[in-house]
Parts: structure tokens; C-alpha cells; sequence
């Protein structure tokens, strides 16, 4: 029986996960959720999630599905950097907080998103 050849591997860039998660850790800790907190409720230990925020360490596909869901992360800001990013993830948090206000608290923040606005194209118009 003839030898095989020895078959090269496929050449793949790694994704770079320390972005995920210091993303990762920003979400947690701007929702004043502690690691252990987060740990426990995600079945894994506290350990490996500092691994994955701190280092960079790949997640499972599981526990990478349950980080991005539970802190509403854009995987596409993930994968290919805020350029590339249909909706940001401070723009997807920020929807969900709009989900949980009334329609009078959403036309005030309207009015103070025009107001920004306004401000902006008149500081640009006196350059």
C-alpha cells in the first residue's frame, strides 16, 4: 500500500477575540454584572470567562452565542470591526433601552437627538 501524502492544512486567518472580549467585559461591567455573576448564569467558570475578556482565549461556538445574546453584542462588529458593522453594539443596546420607555420619554429623547443635531450643523457652519 502507497504512502500518503502528508496534506497540507488549509491556510485560515485567526480571528483576533481579545476585541470580543474586552467588548465582552465592557457590556458585563457597564451592566454592573460581576464575572461570577455572568459565570453562573452561563454554566462555565469565572476563569474562563477572564480568559475570554482578558486574553482573548476562543469561546465555544455555544458560550460565544450566549455572550453575544446576553449583552447584545453585533457579531459583525466582532468579525469585521466597526466599519463593517450593520448596527453597533452601542446602537443595539440602545435600542433595547428604547424598547422599556414610554412614548413621551422617547420625544424626549427625540427632541434632544435634534437639538444635538442642530448644535452640530451650527458649530460647522461658523468653520
Amino acid at each position: 500500500m502507497p504512502k500518503r501524502a502528508k496534506k497540507e492544512k488549509r491556510p485560515i486567518a485567526k480571528i483576533d477575540f481579545k476585541p470580543y472580549g474586552l467588548e465582552i467585559k465592557a457590556s458585563r461591567t457597564k451592566q454592573k454584572e460581576s464575572r461570577n455573576k455572568a459565570a453562573d448564569a452561563l454554566f462555565i467558570s469565572p476563569r474562563y470567562l477572564a480568559n475570554i475578556e482578558n486574553k482573548g482565549q476562543h469561546p465555544s461556538v455555544q458560550v460565544f452565542l450566549e455572550l453575544v445574546s446576553r449583552y447584545h453584542i453585533s457579531v459583525d462588529q466582532i468579525l469585521y470591526g466597526n466599519e463593517a458593522a450593520d448596527k453597533s453594539t452601542e446602537r443595539r443596546q440602545f435600542e433595547i433601552l428604547l424598547d422599556e420607555l414610554t412614548d413621551a420619554e422617547i420625544k424626549i429623547l427625540t427632541a434632544t437627538a435634534q437639538a444635538i443635531l442642530d448644535a452640530r450643523a451650527d458649530s460647522e457652519g461658523e468653520n
